[in-house]
């Protein structure tokens, strides 16, 4: 097993602050990758946040035009 990152490592990693990691995990439904709580922290596994991220990119970079009626 690899390192797990910390709740700084993912701020980092997202280019958000560890408040805004916080934040999202105390949503009503929570936003972000899943973490494990290691005692009193959270941590998140590696593969984990990749899978998140990747799932987060749109189908297509392309954005469709609307026309007005």
């Amino acid at each position: 097993m690899g390192r797990l990152l910390s709740v700084t490592d993912m701020a980092a990693l997202l280019g958000v602050s560890v408040k805004t990691v916080y934040q999202w995990r105390s949503r009503p439904i929570p936003y972000g990758p899943p973490a494990i709580k290691v005692g009193k922290y959270l941590r998140w596994k590696p593969e984990v946040v990749e899978a998140w991220i990747d799932a987060q990119e749109p189908e297509s970079n392309v954005t469709p035009i609307r026309r007005g009626a």
